[in-house]
Formats: structure tokens, C-alpha cells, sequence
């Protein structure tokens, strides 16, 4: 991985606000769930010295990848049609969006325990899902090849979007990237997810004739372009990082799900959103859980951020 930029705070009102909105953001509720300081000492399911913890703590890499990984959940018909059907995108999707990225950064950056005992949650959760898609196929949210599929897409988004717009990645970075997912991967049921680069560019080929165009795909895009996801001022830059998301997929999967033309991001809006990423990986937060979990692993805040 290329040398990582020196943190740097902002002046106190922009910081403080900031700070803030990443606060409310992971615990609206306050309910606690966000906290990632404690217990002291005990490790996360990923190493603190990962690729995973350098990519994770860019919240543009997050939105960004997100969007992608949930544009490829929505183009495999049986994943699309429990997604849609049994969360509330359509009515809160501001709430999902809460709900599932705190679940990543809990599986990344939480203690152990914590991790393993919200994982568990969501895997009773989903054995209580099943149902038929419109034409008639079943899908159950436990079964094995689905959990893959849903794995797969979220390492890739991810990955992809800070290799694009935030710092390039060496292959052998991006391996190790995919690995290291593998434990917490189990744990959620997905056992045959992929652990390297080749094993998941084998996957979308073998997924390839079922990935399919739909409106639902559209609608996402489209909640995701209006939905105040991030604060103020940034929701105006919503639409250029959906159209960032759509970027970063295959040529061959954007074709499939007729996302040309008119969802070709433009050159401008590929390089605002490298200025954003590159901006955001230097930005530090003490209250988000990067910091935090380097304060728990008695590291300092801006570990992430040293020079090799």
C-alpha cells in the first residue's frame, strides 16, 4: 500500500461538528452500541495491522463501496427480492443505511465478543426469512451461495472504491484484503466466500447469467441519491458519489444492468470524488471507531494514519 498521509484535525467548529455527525450517525439512539474503546485490550476479528482497518476508517470508501455492493445484491433476482421485501429501504432507508454500517464497522473494528455476539443475532434473524421471488424462485436469506454472494459484493465495493478514489492498492494488499474477511465471513454462514482477488473474479463470472436489469436497482439508486444518508452540507454530493458507485463495477456487469449512457459517471465526478477520498483518509476522528478501537488496543488515535 502506498505511504499513508499524516492525520490532520480540522479548525475546532468544523471538527467538532464532524464529530458529531459521525456520533449520531453510528448511535442515533445513543443506545451505546457505537462504542469501540472497551473493553480494553481485546482484539476484533481483524487485526488491527490489516489492510481492512487502513480501508475502513474512509467513510467515502464506505458510501461508495456500499452503494456498489448493494447495486450487485439487487441485480441477483432471489437476494433483490429478500432485500426488498423484508428491510425497510423504501420507507427508512437513512435507518438501513445506519443499521448495516455499523454492522460492517462492528465486524471490522468491534471486540471479539461484541462482533461475534451481533453476527450471530443477524444469523437468527435471517433464518426467519425466506419466501419466492416474482417468478417463482425460492430463496431462503441463510442459504450458503447467497451469503457468498452478499459477502463477495460488500469485500469487493469496498476494496474497490479506495483503490479507485482513495489510494492505489498493490495485489498483494488486495488479497490480503480478501482474506481477512474469511473469519467473520463464517461466522455469518458464508463458507465458500471468496479469499482472494481470483477467486472472487471467478465468482462474478459464475454468477453472470444471473444477474439480471430491474427497476429495484433504479429505485435504490435513486433513494440513495435523495435520502439525507450523509450531513450537511455533504448531501448535495450524494448524487456524485452514487454515480461514483456505478464507476467502479465491471464494464461487463454495468452493461447487464443497463447502467450506461446516462449512469456513465463523467470525468469531473471521478475526480471530485478521489478529492473527497483523498481528503477524508487524512481526516481524523477520535470519535470514530477507528480511533476508538486503536484507543482499546492502546494505540494511538492517528495509528492508521503513520507512515509505514
Amino acid at each position: 500500500m502506498n505511504p499513508f498521509p499524516r492525520a490532520i484535525t480540522l479548525p475546532p467548529p468544523l471538527q467538532n461538528r464532524l464529530e458529531a455527525a459521525a456520533r449520531d450517525f453510528l448511535d442515533p439512539g445513543k443506545s451505546g452500541l457505537a462504542d469501540f474503546a472497551t473493553p480494553a485490550g481485546e482484539p476484533a476479528l481483524v487485526a488491527y495491522h490489516s489492510v481492512s482497518w487502513r480501508i475502513f476508517k474512509n467513510p467515502l470508501a464506505l458510501f461508495v463501496g456500499g452503494v456498489a455492493a448493494v447495486i450487485l445484491e439487487l441485480a441477483e433476482p432471489r437476494v433483490r427480492t429478500g432485500v426488498w421485501s423484508h428491510t425497510a429501504f423504501r420507507s427508512n432507508a437513512l435507518g438501513r443505511v445506519q443499521r448495516t454500517g455499523l454492522s460492517a464497522l462492528v465486524t471490522v473494528y468491534g471486540p471479539r465478543s461484541r462482533a461475534e455476539a451481533m453476527i450471530a443475532n443477524v444469523c437468527r434473524i435471517h433464518s426467519r426469512i425466506s419466501g419466492h421471488t416474482p417468478d417463482g424462485q425460492p430463496y431462503r436469506a441463510d442459504d450458503p451461495e447467497l451469503l457468498d454472494w452478499v459477502h463477495a459484493t460488500a469485500s469487493f465495493g469496498f476494496l474497490q472504491a479506495y483503490h479507485t478514489y482513495v489510494s492505489k492498492l498493490e495485489d498483494v494488499q488486495r488479497n490480503r484484503f480478501y482474506a481477512e474477511g474469511a473469519p467473520s465471513a463464517r461466522l455469518y454462514g458464508a463458507l465458500g466466500a471468496p479469499v482472494s482477488e481470483r477467486e472472487v473474479v471467478s465468482l462474478f463470472e459464475k454468477m453472470r447469467e444471473r444477474l439480471e436489469p430491474s427497476p429495484i436497482v433504479l429505485e435504490f439508486l435513486d433513494i440513495m441519491r435523495r435520502a439525507p444518508v450523509l450531513p450537511p452540507p455533504f448531501t448535495a454530493l450524494q448524487g456524485v458519489l452514487v454515480m461514483a458507485a456505478i464507476g467502479i463495477l465491471p464494464d461487463w456487469i454495468r452493461e447487464r444492468l443497463e447502467l450506461t449512457g446516462r449512469w456513465k459517471p463523467r470525468a469531473w465526478q471521478r475526480q471530485v470524488t478521489r478529492q473527497i477520498g483523498a481528503a477524508a483518509d487524512r481526516i481524523l476522528l477520535r470519535s470514530g471507531p477507528a480511533a476508538q478501537a486503536c484507543r482499546r488496543m492502546g494505540l494511538p488515535d492517528d495509528y492508521l494514519y503513520l507512515r509505514d
